[in-house]
């Protein structure tokens, strides 16, 4: 057996007894590499009768040779009391410092029966209208399928189950964990992201035309709105994921509320730009992310390694990518509208910085240089997407929804190092991530005092406010700079088409956008209160909820809420620069991309 195929899984799985017929605790702790390690491949290996899935003698088998070679490996490598994933470990396990079952957090509690004839059936209503909250029945064959779940979480193989919704069936629907932190912080028999694969055994099979669903469970978010309400807004001028609200049971029993964010595939292409040609790549968070669009030469390999391909791989769109990476780091400010414009779209990328900056998105592109979708369409053109939606509207500083010691926040060094926003980072001086000269880098190199006032050297985006632990850069706040990373060549997006005077004008024209009329309470405040009236009960009942029901009652109360207090104050500071109130009032004009 080739063992190195199997590394990233070596270092997620703990004692895999529970699968296997006996008594265990937590499977899954953080592979090596970060959560965003590849998926192992394990159903080609282990699919016997070749019908494209495991069935549950193939998963036992796949289980047990994998606790074979966890045996061979001792406790190096996760056994239980090894250093970094069993139980009682530094990392993973139960009583650790991070990942499934380390943090602060009590486990879940299995919440109430509810069967079909108890919920309200929706079928006129689309799968992402904001104003139902749709019910998804799922029903296992394994009482185990947690733990299954979370023991195959970094590869490639899915849990079948029965998806029941407005009372149709739906078989065979392949269910997985997804996210890094939404997975890694949260204990078993707590909300864990879900992912389903509805066209999973049948390829033809949909759910309101919809073959995928991600589930979210809106770790970090007080207000469980984050991604609804920056979906609403981003989604005003480019194509941006829908978001709305479903409630999840499982096994007939209930598992609370989830944020519904539409995924990022043909279908959502083919409903945004009218065809499913084209090349898409997701660029996963990461906080040592290095997939700004930095030109890293002309070999395919750097890019592969930071750039994860959607669709089929051809070596056309990464050239094509390469080109465009070239010419972003490498063309002459006072050029960078004529030579851009045939190939990217320069307004949309300019409403996507606004729209991550102006919502202080701490999982955004200004921060970390990752988590956010690519798409090159039929006609060559890249567009650049929003993706993780779900921490945005936070103030670092306390005065947002999931602020640190605010209601349903982290407490500093919550979770594994290398997680969460700037300032959750590793202490200084750790060197074990250090630059290579075409990867990512060290989370901890320090820029010097004149890199610091807008965002050069090795970690980008300084902003106004003190560094955080690790020397990660500003903690997102109500006041952080919309020029913030403007020096930094680790965010050519940012750094490159903003040096262009007139493109410059016209990101800074649309944060005014955002503050005067998107962040406005009189158009965001109904939105708020039409949500929480229709999830709040929800909230309620949730036993596997990551925050309080306080804590979301804090969030969303329309009159002096944490949301509202954020957009208000948001608002506030960016009306009040002067690099906004000098702004023409009349949007300047771009290049066509015809």
């Amino acid at each position: 057996m080739n063992t190195s195929r199997y590394r990233y899984l070596l270092w997620a799985i703990v004692p895999l007894t529970t699968v296997l017929g006996t008594p265990s605790s937590d499977l899954a702790a953080q592979p090596p590499g970060g959560p965003n390690a590849p998926d192992t491949k394990l159903v080609d290996e282990f699919d016997a009768n070749d019908d494209g899935w495991l069935n549950g003698e193939e998963r036992k088998a796949a289980l047990a040779e994998l606790q074979s070679m966890q045996a061979e490996r001792g406790d190096r490598r996760g056994g239980p009391g090894g250093r970094r994933g069993g139980p009682g470990g530094r990392r993973g396990g139960p009583g650790g410092r991070g990942g499934p079952g380390g943090s602060s957090r009590p486990a879940g509690r299995p919440g109430p029966e509810v069967s079909p004839a108890d919920v309200e059936v929706h079928g006129d209503a689309g799968l992402y209208d904001t104003n139902v909250l749709r019910t998804l029945f799922i029903e296992f064959e394994d009482e185990n399928w947690e733990e299954q779940m979370a023991a195959f979480k970094p590869t490639d193989v899915e849990i079948p189950a029965t998806l029941r919704v407005d009372g149709i069936t739906y078989p065979q629907v392949g269910m997985s964990f997804r996210g890094s932190s939404s997975f890694f912080m949260i204990p078993s028999g707590s909300k864990r992201s879900l992912n389903l694969s509805i066209d999973f055994i049948d390829e033809d099979q949909r759910l309101y035309e919809y073959k995928s669903l991600n589930l979210l469970n809106c770790n970090g978010d007080a207000s469980m709105m984050s991604s609804l309400l920056y979906s609403h807004i981003a989604g005003q001028e480019i194509a941006t994921p829908k978001v709305n609200f479903v409630k999840v049971v499982i096994n007939g029993r209930s598992w609370g509320l989830y944020a519904n964010s539409q995924q990022f595939n043909k279908d959502f292409v083919k409903q945004n730009f009218d065809t499913k040609k084209g090349a898409r790549w997701k660029v996963s968070g990461n906080p040592n992310g290095d997939a700004g669009l930095r030109y890293l030469g002309d070999e395919l390999e750097p890019y592969r390694q930071r750039f994860e391909i959607k669709s089929k791989d051809k070596e056309e769109p990464w050239h094509d990518l390469v080109s465009l990476c070239r010419l972003l780091n490498e063309t002459a400010p006072q050029d960078m509208e004529t030579a851009l414009s045939p190939v990217l779209d320069l307004d949309g990328v300019l409403w996507f910085l606004a729209v991550d900056v102006a919502l202080v998105n701490s999982d955004g592109y200004w921060t970390r240089a990752s988590d956010y979708n690519m798409y090159q369409d039929k006609d060559g053109m890249f567009h650049i997407l929003p993706h993780d939606m779900n921490e945005a509207f936070h103030d670092r500083q306390g005065r947002g929804p999931g602020g640190p010691g605010g209601p349903g926040g982290r407490p500093p060094g919550f979770g594994p190092p290398g997680f969460g926003p700037p300032g959750f980072g590793p202490p200084e001086g750790n060197s074990r991530n250090r630059r290579t000269p075409d990867g990512p880098p060290n989370a901890n190199d320090r820029p010097r005092d004149d890199q610091r006032r807008r965002g050069d050297g090795p970690q980008g985006a300084r902003g106004p406010r003190e560094q955080g632990p690790g020397g990660r850069g500003p903690r997102p706040s109500v006041d952080l700079d919309p020029l913030v990373g403007i020096d930094s060549d680790r965010f050519p997006l940012r750094s490159k088409l903003l040096a262009n005077e007139t493109l410059r004008t016209r990101y800074l024209q649309y944060v005014r956008l955002i503050a005067t009329k998107y962040l406005n309470w009189e158009h965001l405040g109904p939105r708020v209160a039409s949500a929480r009236k229709l999830i709040q009960a929800e909230v309620e009942a949730d036993t596997r909820k990551l925050t309080t029901a306080e804590a979301f009652q804090q969030a969303t109360d329309n009159r002096d809420g944490e949301l509202r207090k954020f957009c208000e104050g948001r608002a506030d500071y960016l009306r009040g620069l002067d690099v906004i109130k000098q702004l023409p009032r009349e949007l300047v004009e771009l290049p066509s991309n015809e």
